[in-house]
Parts: C-alpha cells; structure tokens; sequence
C-alpha cells in the first residue's frame, strides 16, 4: 500500500490562530496514527499579502506547537511556471479563456439579467453570484490583442466544455476519524466559470493545490470545512488535468468567544499573541483536544 500523505498548507497573510493550529495537529496525529508523512507547504501565490516573515512565523508558531515535518518546505511564489504549464493544457484544449471584465462590470451585467428574468441570478458556494459569460464568446484574435496590449485579465474555466471534457460522474472519498471512508458526489457545475489564473499571477488556489497535491502524492487532504464546496472543483480539475483525487476529511472550524470563525481577517487573536500572555503550548494543545 501507498504511505499515507498529509498536509498543512497555509497562507502566510498574516500569523496563525487556533483554527490553524487545529488543522496542523490534526493533520500531525492522523499522519502519525496511519504511518504516513506529514508536510508543510506554503501557499503564498498572493503576492501582495502574503510575506517572507510571515511564512518564517508560520515554521515558528507549528515548531512552538512541538510539529515537525519533511523538508524542504514547497513556497507556491517558486513554482508560477509549473501553475503557468497546467494552465496552458487546459488553454489549449479550449477550457479556459480569458476574461476583461471588472467586478463592477460583472455585477452590472449581473443586475441587468436578474431585472430581465426577474429572478435571482445562479450563485457558488460562496455566494458570490456565476460570471455571465460577457467574455465566453469573445473573438480570439480579438482577446490576443487585448492581452498584448497589457489589458488587465483572468483566465476563466469553461465549464460546459470542461464538463463534457470529465463528464464524470463527479465524486470523491471522505473519511472521518475512525477510518471509515464513504463515497461523496460532488457537484462541479454549482461554481460556474471560476477565475483559474490572472494577468498577474498565472494561477488560482484551485489550480495550484490541485497541482501541488498530486505532484506531492498527498493521499489524504485534511482541512477546514470552509473549504468543503470547492471540493467538487477540484474533482473536475484533476479530471481534466489527469490527476489523482485524494481522500478527504473537512474538519469542524474552531469559533471565537462570539461564535464566529477565527479569521485573520477579523483579526482573531493569534498563536503569537497568546504566547506572548504567558499561555504555552500545552495548554494550547489540551484547549484543542491534543492533550
């Protein structure tokens, strides 16, 4: 049999909170319970947020936590041309295209099919409402020129082609904490024509961890259950990309003191804020049930 693969992959956008700390244990203790590996990979392909100090703060709060893992350390921000090279393939077989439109552009091509339908507009998991399609049809010769002319642009997937390309059926493996695995049906089609890449960084989180998983022979994907939806997504891109699917378990997410998501964002209280009150690592791990 495979050894069993695991991995913590975070963005280095900010430092870590208990959410992360979580996801990193129990990754460590389900490698460990299974005679797997256990790696850390930094997803730093936003290049504006994420920042070298903050991708060393990820190895010292996990190394304070009393993790360790394979080196080297995979950084995405080195491998663009890799991302670039799996963008390509599916660029030449017709499932992707480039996109010129603003968010304010596609909220206003958006409103006007919702006012002439007079029905809500098809939304993804996230809530954010399917591209319309403004540039699906767009004329090659006239998209060339566009991106020549330094046009700010994304790549989007097109998805009809892409879906008769895998036509599936979509499904994946999940298993949960005592080892049972069942089968789940995933459902591609409900993110519509995603963003695959942009001008400025030829890749996505969906088309990266896709990558990077199967170029790793990660076998099992332990995350958070934020990330549970696009799943399906990546079902489809390894699909196309003849790609592995891992097995996969999306774990409860840790709350604040208000019942909400720890998020950097909302500028949850992190690792290094509690080390610095005095709290240790034990009792962080005792907090999060590994004791």
């Amino acid at each position: 049999m495979t050894q069993p693969v695991f991995r913590f992959a975070p963005s280095p956008n900010g430092r870590l909170h208990l959410g992360h700390a979580y996801s990193a244990l129990l990754n460590d203790r389900l490698s460990r319970t299974l005679g797997g590996r256990f790696l850390l990979r930094i997803e730093d392909i936003d290049t504006t947020r994420c920042r070298p100090d903050l991708a060393a703060a990820v190895e010292e709060d996990l190394a304070w936590l009393g993790l360790a893992w394979e080196r080297p350390v995979r950084r995405q921000s080195e491998h663009f041309s890799e991302y670039r090279a799996a963008l390509d393939s599916l660029r030449a077989r017709g499932l992707a295209y480039p996109c010129f439109c603003t968010r304010r552009d596609i909220a206003s091509a958006v409103a006007h099919i919702e006012a002439r339908d007079g029905r809500a507009h098809a939304r993804d998991p996230d809530g954010a409402p399917h591209y319309p399609g403004t540039c699906r049809t767009l004329a090659p010769d006239v998209a060339a020129r566009r991106i020549a002319a330094g046009e700010a642009h994304a790549w989007r997937i097109a998805l009809a082609p892409a879906l008769s390309a895998a036509p599936g059926p979509h499904a994946y493996r999940r298993f949960d904490g005592t080892g049972a695995v069942e089968t789940v049906a995933a459902e591609p089609g409900r993110w519509g024509d995603v963003v695959l890449a942009r001008k400025e960084v030829p890749t996505s989180y969906h088309l990266a961890v896709v990558h990077d998983d199967a170029l790793q022979g990660v076998t099992h994907v332990v995350r958070g259950q934020d990330l549970e939806a696009a799943t399906d997504l990546h079902v489809l891109l390894q699909g196309l990309l003849g790609l592995p699917t891992p097995i996969y378990q999306h774990h409860a997410l840790i709350p604040d003191e208000e019942g909400r998501k720890l998020a950097k964002s909302l500028g949850s209280r992190s690792l290094a804020d509690l080390r610095a009150a005095g709290v240790t690592a034990g009792e962080v791990r005792a907090r999060l049930g590994f004791a």
